[in-house]
């Protein structure tokens, strides 16, 4: 299928590692000019060594300064911006055991910042040139829990934010009319390497196979590329009708509808 996205514009933020990374490939190979933006040189470096014409950006997505710095460089290169994908953010913390009445202010702020109001500010920031190009898609990459709650309640929180925000933009007559969508792709338990799930598996091999078997009805994990596989299709023109939604890509793990 051709999802018409060749020579189209993106930015997937955080997208140097995980599920940022399947993100950038996978519109790579759909004939996309991708930016990647990220905190860490050495994992920018190895993905712009696997996309062709890559544009990779050193930035830290709690400066707004480095948010708005990393869309100019693009327009500045490329003379646009199509697809935003808001894929930065962390902090689930699911190893963190701390009743959330002790968790102190501060982290609160933290995990909000580097999820929803980073999502905030590239969105405000991309809008402008998308309504230019008459085309635009902005995702968002939440949270199943973000969706239907669990989990550490200062990462949920912000996950729905995220979702949140997406769906009240999806209902602005004058952003959609002029050809942008807003959606959330909310994955469930995603497992590559470095993440909890692996650190999870190299610990306990027995006890993770045990927890995946008994908790997610295909018995297994997630990858980034079934991840990124969905980012792609609700990125593309056939995925014109598709504005608002927020999709579970979780194997069935979730309970809501």
């Amino acid at each position: 299928m051709d999802l018409g996205l060749k020579e189209k514009i993106a930015l997937v933020t955080g997208g140097s590692y995980g599920i940022g990374r399947a993100i950038a490939l996978a519109l790579s190979d759909e004939g996309c000019r991708v930016a990647i933006c990220a905190r860490g040189e050495a994992h920018l470096q190895r993905l712009a060594a696997e996309i062709p014409g890559c544009l990779t950006i050193q930035a830290d997505v709690m400066n707004s300064a480095d948010i708005v710095r990393v869309v100019e460089k693009i327009v500045e290169v490329w003379g646009g911006l199509h697809v935003l994908v808001n894929n930065v953010g962390g902090g689930g913390g699911g190893r963190d055991k701390t009743p959330a009445e002790d968790v102190p202010d501060e982290k609160w702020f933290d995990v909000y910042e580097r999820n929803a109001m980073a999502a905030v500010r590239f969105t405000r920031r991309a809008i402008p040139h998308m309504r230019r190009a008459k085309w635009g898609r902005v995702v968002s990459i939440a949270s199943v829990q973000g969706k239907e709650g669990g989990g550490r309640p200062w990462y949920t929180m912000a996950k729905s934010a995220e979702i949140s925000l997406m769906k009240t933009l999806a209902l602005n007559r004058d952003l959609v009319r002029d050809g942008l969508t807003f959606n959330t792709i909310a994955p469930g338990r995603v497992l590559f390497e470095g993440n909890e799930w692996d650190l999870f598996r190299q610990e306990d091999p027995q006890r993770f196979e045990r927890t995946l078997s008994e908790r997610l009805p295909l018995g297994r994990a997630g990858t980034p590329e079934e991840v990124a596989a969905a980012v792609a299709f609700v990125c593309s023109v056939k995925a014109s009708l598709v504005n608002g939604a927020c999709i579970s890509v979780d194997g069935g793990e979730s309970f809501s509808f």
